[in-house]
């Protein structure tokens, strides 16, 4: 067993010391000094594992041998006068860093090294000197580092639907556009900005730029919507089962221009609770319910209930990009008696753009399934940038 994971650490080494002297500042000092380190840390992955024998793989004594002569033992990275290098290290000790992505993300990155995430190639891949199981006991002695149970993990943070809003707080820029496919000519993009707050709350501002072709004589109309901002807090989760319960508010003001039909005409509070599920094979169930009180007494409150069920395909043995098939079901009524509800499906996928999978893109269609003689199909779209992640042109 020993003379195999010997064999085994001197072949990783071979292969990323080329990766890590074109990484390296142009002096031999640095070049000798990173690459003693790197032979340290591929030899301590021999030890370590060859003295655990057939036993449970040890994340700790795994992360001393292999990782800590960059990360250092307690997880907050050594100063580049340490490790020979410019690069910033991680703080795995920083919360709300090491708890927001999930748990693919940290075992990409080990195994195939930081380019599988967009990320340095000073960071090398362990996928030829660590098992599987190595590489999970790894990621649970990561998380670790974070010593506050109260912030969400990444598992459930699931992707996001077109229309039911997650459970989990984000930070996010996404752009959302609708065209109408039928009836009058008209389109709607929605500016959205989310941004985390604390460790459990978001706040949410969204602007919609709307332009329609009424078919009157003064032909195509464009203008702003009303301005919505809203807040979501979590209430529960749990990862072991695979849950997140939160709960919501908006108010939506009447900033539209309603003269051509832009707007309400009237602030607009609603309510919501979402609440998301992880289900076997990567796949998962987001529900959201919301109710709308208009303050002019002219709108009648309203209700909706929002489905998505979907799942996770990812490319390359599970690290490449990402495609996710889902499926809505999208119910509204009136609170108000002999109101019908409407019942719409979106069958829609999304799919990651860049390799750190910050830029994703979704789209879907909006199909009536009730009253489908006064209402029609729409064709959505949406690009997201998850901005905690890196700036746009990072990660590709």
């Amino acid at each position: 067993m020993q003379t195999i994971r010997k064999g085994m650490i001197q072949k990783l080494f071979a292969q990323q010391a080329p990766t890590i002297l074109r990484a390296m500042p142009e002096t031999i000092e640095n070049r000798r000094a990173l690459l003693a380190r790197a032979a340290v840390a591929l030899i301590g992955v021999w030890v370590a594992t060859s003295a655990a024998g057939a036993e449970k793989p040890d994340g700790t004594r795994l992360f001393d041998a292999d990782c800590a002569a960059c990360h250092a033992s307690d997880g907050r990275g050594r100063s580049s006068a340490e490790v020979g290098f410019d690069l910033p290290l991680p703080n795995f000790t920083d919360c709300r860093f090491a708890t927001a992505e999930p748990d693919s993300d940290w075992s990409a990155i080990i195994h195939r090294g930081g380019p599988q995430r967009g990320f340095d190639r000073i960071m090398p891949a362990f996928g030829n000197a660590l098992s599987d199981e190595e590489i999970d006991a790894l990621i649970d002695h990561l998380r670790k580092f974070c010593t506050n149970p109260r912030w969400p993990r990444g598992n459930l943070n699931i992707p996001r639907a077109l229309f039911t809003e997650k459970a989990f707080p984000e930070d996010e820029a996404v752009v959302t556009t609708t065209i109408v496919t039928d009836g009058p000519n008209s389109f709607e993009s929605e500016f959205t900005w989310e941004q985390r707050v604390g460790v459990l709350s978001q706040i949410e501002v969204t602007l919609p730029i709307e332009r329609a072709d009424l078919g009157d004589p003064t032909g195509w109309k464009t203008g702003a919507g009303d301005l919505a901002i809203a807040f979501k807090h979590v209430l529960h989760h749990d990862l072991d089962r695979g849950s997140i319960l939160s709960i919501g508010a908006e108010v939506a003001l009447p900033t539209g221009d309603e003269a051509k039909g832009f707007g309400t005409g009237t602030t607009v509070l609603e309510a919501q609770v979402m609440y998301d599920k992880l289900l076997p094979h990567d796949a998962f169930l987001e529900v959201q319910g919301l109710a709308q009180f208009p303050h002019d007494s002219g709108l009648e409150d309203a209700a909706e209930l929002r489905f998505a069920l979907g799942r996770t395909w990812a490319r390359d043995g599970g690290f490449g990009r990402a495609w996710t098939p889902m499926l809505e079901v999208l119910g509204s009524r009136e609170l108000v008696g002999g109101a019908e509800t409407e019942w719409d499906v979106v069958p829609e996928f999304q799919v990651s753009l860049s390799a750190r999978q910050h830029i994703m893109a979704a789209a879907g269609w909006r199909i009536p399934m009730t009253q489908r003689d006064s209402r029609v199909n729409e064709f959505v779209f949406y690009l997201l940038w998850d901005w905690f992640d890196g700036r746009i042109r990072e990660g590709w």
